[in-house]
């Protein structure tokens, strides 16, 4: 079969409509170009030797980039043109996935995943900058801010010293580590769920590592990067004890910086939720109708167990740790193609690292 005669074929008329009254919203999609390209493992190694996903390579000018406003970016163009339903009444079964388009299940995979790490978005939240270096050890900044009058803003007269701001590296560097997660299930487990079902599955998978990156990112404020800078830590008024002039004194402590996010254990989180200076009707109207969480101090509210139950962090997100990446989220994709998704092995190397120490402060509730 030629081009014109697929691109005429009920396969893709049937994708047309299907996305035209169900999914997109949007008029028929143009194909022509996507169906050029055979997605095959060797694209999956061209992509990691250019730094990017399949996705991106996709489109990349060479292959298939996607105009201004298509309502389909270029892998979702190949799955169209292997008849892949995600969604709607009679979405396709894992088994008709691997029998259509084995090749794009790893990429599928990996932007499923992603999508349930973009559902605990609080980690974005709490970080100043992601960077992606090339070694695994990685040596922070190390900011004096020791003596503020060093680098305050003044007048300077004739002949007078310019107040400094002295940046240097730190003693150690961080190393990056790496995380691995397999997931292994049979395929007879998998055959006959749909791909809608499938995708809740990577979705919680996703979820879990944005929770436990969390949970990472919150010792380093804790203990450290290894470069002896902890966060300092207060003690509240009375000891097994939290109030709402405990949060003042932590507040107050952020000069020059601002507490704009707080992360505590949930035990510690319901006792902010039940001070009465934050028992306004509106915050309570909002969290019972919505779940959505007042802002104490005009601090974003984060949930992480990993913190101990008798602590509070405060931190001003803009300044306080930075995310180092050597490799991004990536899966197999020759086990998930090869082995008919008995094993699908997703990594990637993520560490923490302070910028400014006094950025981030710790309320100790218990003493």
């Amino acid at each position: 079969m030629d081009i014109n005669d697929f691109l005429n074929s009920p396969t893709i008329g049937n994708f047309n409509a299907l996305h035209d009254k169900s999914e997109t919203g949007h008029g028929s999609v143009d194909l022509t170009k996507a169906a050029t390209l055979e997605v095959t493992k060797e694209m999956y190694q061209e992509a990691d030797v250019r730094g990017m996903t399949l996705t991106e390579l996709l489109e990349a000018d060479e292959y298939d980039p996607s105009p201004h406003g298509s309502s389909l970016d270029a892998f979702e163009r190949q799955l169209a043109l292997a008849g892949i339903k995600l969604s709607g009444k009679s979405p396709t079964t894992v088994e008709q996935f691997f029998h259509s388009a084995s090749s794009l299940l790893p990429e599928f995979i990996l932007r499923e995943i992603k999508k349930g790490m973009a559902m605990r978005p609080e980690l974005n939240h709490l970080i100043a900058n992601s960077t992606t270096v090339a070694t695994n050890k990685y040596t922070p900044f190390f900011i004096d801010t020791s003596d503020k009058a060093q680098f305050s803003l003044r007048p300077v007269g004739d002949g007078a010293e310019v107040p400094q701001l002295l940046v240097t590296e730190q003693n150690h560097p961080v190393n990056v580590t790496d995380y691995g997660l397999a997931l292994k299930a049979s395929y007879k487990t998998l055959r006959y769920r749909t791909t809608s079902q499938f995708r809740v599955l990577l979705w919680y998978i996703g979820f879990r590592i944005q929770t436990d990156k969390i949970g990472m990112l919150v010792n380093t404020i804790i203990s450290g990067d290894g470069n002896s800078n902890p966060a300092s830590v207060i003690n509240t008024a009375v000891t097994a004890t939290l109030d709402y002039n405990d949060l003042i004194s932590l507040w107050s402590q952020f000069s020059p910086f601002e507490m704009n996010s707080i992360v505590c254990h949930i035990d510690q989180m319901k006792s902010i939720l039940t001070l009465s200076e934050f028992k306004d009707p509106l915050a309570g109207y909002r969290f019972q109708k919505t779940g959505e969480l007042f802002n104490p101090l005009g601090a974003t509210l984060v949930r992480s167990d990993e913190v101990p139950n008798d602590l509070v962090l405060g931190i001003d997100k803009r300044f306080a740790v930075e995310e180092v990446v050597t490799q991004p989220l990536m899966v197999e994709y020759d086990k998930v193609i090869d082995q008919r998704l008995e094993e699908a092995v997703i990594t990637e190397s993520v560490s923490y690292a302070k910028v400014i120490k006094e950025a981030s402060i710790v309320l100790d509730t218990s003493w």
